[in-house]
């Protein structure tokens, strides 16, 4: 492994891992210096059995293809479907870099070019997830030897990119005056049920009545319905048991009675069987109610929102919380909704007042009188 010199340009030579010659001719102007970091740099990754001839080396669609191919038969469907989305549309100013030449500046500008586009922020991520999943990848598959997405500095909620909807909800009077524009049975109790359980549209369309338990008066959430499919929930959290209050309890027996649905049917089916067309359940339905009403114009998401709120705001355990609408942990309920917790709380402190002084007050005034306080 040595640099020499042809003509006036450095050139380095050695071998690689696979005991192959190579030969590389530096640009113009490249001093000796810089040709034996090159050669050190060229050996270490030799060492590391890393190395790949510059000609050889793949460019990043051809390596987002063979991860894409590979994550198929490890993920959903619809998932597979939206990473395959994402690198269509989304990197073709990296799709013709060599894998080896794309690092953290090269990352960081694709990102900084996306917020100045003012790309929705949640959207954005996703983005970099996958980036992320690829050159992970690549690094496993020693295409190259350092993820360069691991040390991009990530976007933040600054402004410059446009978030999520804020989330929206509706209060009780709300809550009754819009249920009370909803005359058709099936719809009613759909609506009822996605506001006293917080359950998603597509656990709520994939119900069958063998999921509700009227005795222990729960919902047992197994399924959901996206994309025309029957799917399991994604995460073990997701499949729980909710429970029911006596309201949507009657609400659901009055309903499975006029129905005359058996325990394998839908709960809230169309006329042939099928699961309702989520187009048809908001425009048809939700949203006229939801004028008639004369309530904001919330998405159908923001009745799950609405569920966890109240009961955020009447006290109810985090934990509790977090089980009943199906989330990984009680952080990630924190995290959505810390801005609904009360920053004060006169009550709390007084309670513990009590609990300290109602009980201990009196002895401690006693103890005063009698001179058995301990000095301090």
């Amino acid at each position: 492994m040595a640099v020499s010199k042809r003509g006036d340009r450095y050139v380095i030579d050695c071998y690689d891992q696979n005991g192959k010659r190579y030969r590389k001719t530096m640009p113009e102007g490249t001093t000796k210096q810089r040709a034996k970091d090159m050669l050190r740099e060229t050996e270490e990754k030799v060492s590391a059995r890393t190395f790949i001839q510059y000609k050889k080396i793949l460019v990043f669609s051809k390596i987002a293809q063979k991860w894409l191919e590979y994550k198929k038969s490890n993920i959903r469907e619809t998932t597979w479907e939206m990473y395959e989305s994402i690198l269509k549309l989304h990197f073709t100013e990296l799709d013709n870099l060599k894998i080896s030449l794309i690092n953290t500046a090269t990352i960081e500008k694709f990102i900084t070019s996306r917020q100045a586009e003012k790309m929705n922020l949640s959207t954005l991520r996703k983005i970099i997830v996958t980036l992320n999943q690829v050159m992970r990848y690549a690094v496993r598959h020693n295409y190259i030897s350092v993820n360069p997405v691991r040390d991009a500095e990530r976007p933040r909620n600054t402004g410059a990119c446009l978030d999520d909807k804020k989330i929206q909800v509706l209060n009780p009077d709300q809550i009754k005056a819009f249920l009370n524009q909803v005359t058709n049975q099936k719809y009613h109790t759909l609506f009822l049920t996605a506001i006293m359980t917080g359950a998603r549209q597509g656990e709520l369309l994939g119900l069958k009545w063998s999921d509700i338990d009227f005795q222990k008066k729960q919902i047992h959430i197994k399924r959901t319905f996206n994309h025309g499919r029957f799917f399991e929930p994604k995460t073990k959290g997701s499949v729980r048991k909710i429970d029911l209050s006596p309201v949507v309890i009657k609400e659901l027996a009055k309903w499975k009675l006029a129905s005359g649905a058996k325990d394998d049917d839908l709960i809230f089916a169309s006329k042939a069987g099928t699961p309702i067309k989520k187009e048809n359940l908001v425009r048809r339905y939700y949203e006229p109610a939801l004028k008639a009403a004369e309530c904001p114009r919330i998405r159908f998401h923001d009745l799950r929102h609405t569920y966890a709120s109240l009961l955020i705001q009447q006290g109810e355990n985090i934990k509790y919380i977090s089980n009943q609408m199906g989330h990984s942990n009680p952080t990630t309920t924190l995290n959505i909704y810390a801005h609904l917790i009360k920053q004060d709380n006169q009550e709390a402190v007084c309670k513990l007042e009590n609990t300290i002084f109602q009980t201990t007050g009196h002895n401690l005034v006693t103890n005063e009188k009698k001179g058995l306080t301990t000095p301090g």
